[in-house]
């Protein structure tokens, strides 16, 4: 029987790094439900059922399957629209702040100088304060909206791929082709695109899949505490906040169930994204 490459690809790469492979399945299941969120769901995510009570799961008389919240909302779908919630802000703020960050890695490992120091004075600066903290800060300046979330990750993420494409970058320069290109006369603007940036490329999906997992956890923390998404968008960090201490022993699945959400999805994600470093990368095989 004929197989495609894509096929024969994903097979060894599951035989080689069993566990990446498991994270790519988290991961897909992840994507899958955030993009059939509406489809899956029993209820809306914000509709009440009843009075304002928990539901005990399996709650079978309205369908309730995983239960309901304290004031009567259906957990699964909050789950669903959760994940939905998570895997785009997740997306969409790591592939602009990684993009942001790693073109001006490359433009300040390119340039050189005063430029350079500048930047990486900028960036010592960002990443001096850990990164709940920056983007509470953030939060707190801008308010709780999906684009302020989405602009406060990109700042948090962003330093970072800067110095680690950065890093890269000043190998790359040194290299005969880009020395060879700068003695015919090539411009800068070439040099960067043609063959700095591509030569970038394995770190930057590198940083996406390693990010993504990060992305999600900051994204659940600043819910958690209030600073994040509005109470009206279902969250896996505001379904914890709302959930609190006050039902732990009552309603344990209130919390349990998206803590187990956001648990897995980071697990899946860094599984997958290791796996994939190590196979991009082949001078990180074997290390960690």
């Amino acid at each position: 029987m004929h197989t495609t490459p894509v096929l024969r690809g994903a097979v060894g790469f599951s035989r080689r790094k069993p566990l990446g492979a498991i994270g790519a399945g988290i991961l897909l299941v992840l994507i899958l439900v955030a993009l059939l969120a509406p489809l899956i769901s029993p209820h809306d995510p914000e509709e009440t059922h009843g009075h304002q009570n928990v539901h005990v799961p399996p709650f079978e008389t309205t369908n309730l399957i995983l239960g309901s919240d304290q004031i009567g909302r259906d957990v699964m779908s909050r789950l669903f629209y959760g994940a939905r919630v998570s895997l785009y802000v997740g997306v969409v703020s790591v592939l602009i702040g990684i993009t942001l960050g790693s073109l001006l890695g490359v433009v300040s490992a390119y340039y050189g100088g005063p430029f350079d120091l500048l930047m990486q004075r900028v960036v010592d600066a960002f990443m001096a304060f850990p990164s709940l903290v920056l983007g509470l800060a953030i939060m707190a300046l801008l308010g709780s909206t999906l684009n302020n979330v989405i602009i406060a990750l990109v700042v948090v993420l962003a330093p970072t791929s800067v110095r680690t494409v950065r890093s890269q970058a000043l190998a790359i320069k040194e290299m005969d082709y880009v020395l060879a290109a700068r003695a015919v006369g090539a411009r800068d603007f070439r040099i960067i695109f043609i063959h700095v940036v591509p030569n970038c490329l394995a770190l930057f999906m590198i940083l996406v899949t390693i990010q993504l997992g990060f992305a999600i956890l900051v994204e659940a923390s600043l819910s958690f505490l209030g600073a994040g998404l509005p109470p009206n968008i279902a969250t896996w960090g505001g379904m914890l906040s709302e959930a609190g201490t006050a039902y732990i022993r009552v309603a344990p699945w209130l919390s349990i169930l998206p803590g187990l959400a956001i648990s897995l999805a980071v697990f899946g994600i860094n599984m997958f994204g290791d796996a994939l470093r190590d196979v991009l990368d082949p001078r990180l095989r074997g290390a960690g």
